[in-house]
């Protein structure tokens, strides 16, 4: 049954992580996708990029929600299974903490993403229609908030490879 309990939250861990790192490596290369083009509003472009992009925090935070409950399961199985918490070698808790520090970072990211850069350039781009030229200083600002964004997606993508490549570590440490 332990082995049975410990799968089930691997496969939904693992899920969540995929979940959790396509966002940002995604809205990273759509963004860096659509800069290769004039820094003007190409409306029809900009309005299917903006709800692919504004759509993809809920799912992050869904999956987060889900990586912390299934990490931290993990001890408790072995802890309900064997009445003790699993030993750690020295580079099990560095990568736990490292881990963990990456973790953090990614809620920090995701959470200025969900609730500064995404209402501003929701704002932003609600200004803007098919029809008539925007107005230049808007243009620009919506632009550069972007390439904010983008900034931060690549940062977050970053975090997300060390939480998988830590996540290896602690399955064997």
């Amino acid at each position: 049954m332990e082995e049975l309990t410990y799968m089930f939250l691997l496969a939904t861990h693992n899920i969540a992580a995929v979940a959790c790192v396509a966002g940002p490596y995604y809205m990273a290369r759509i963004t860096t996708a659509r800069s290769r083009y004039e820094k003007r509003i190409i409306y029809d472009m900009d309005r299917l990029m903006e709800d692919v992009i504004t759509s993809q925090p809920p799912i992050c935070w869904a999956a987060l929600i889900a990586l912390v409950a299934t990490g931290f399961s993990f001890p408790a199985v072995h802890y309900l299974f064997h009445g003790a918490f699993k030993g750690m070698t020295t580079l099990g808790w560095v990568s736990l903490g490292m881990k963990l520090a990456a973790v953090a970072g990614m809620v920090t990211i995701i959470y200025w993403g969900t609730f500064v850069f995404n209402p501003k350039l929701k704002e932003l781009f609600a200004r803007f229609n098919s029809v008539e030229h925007p107005d230049p200083k808007l243009e620009g600002e919506f632009f550069t908030l972007r390439a904010r964004r983008r900034f931060w997606c690549e940062r977050c993508w970053n975090l997300g490879l060390v939480v998988l490549i830590t996540s290896a570590i602690l399955r064997w440490s």
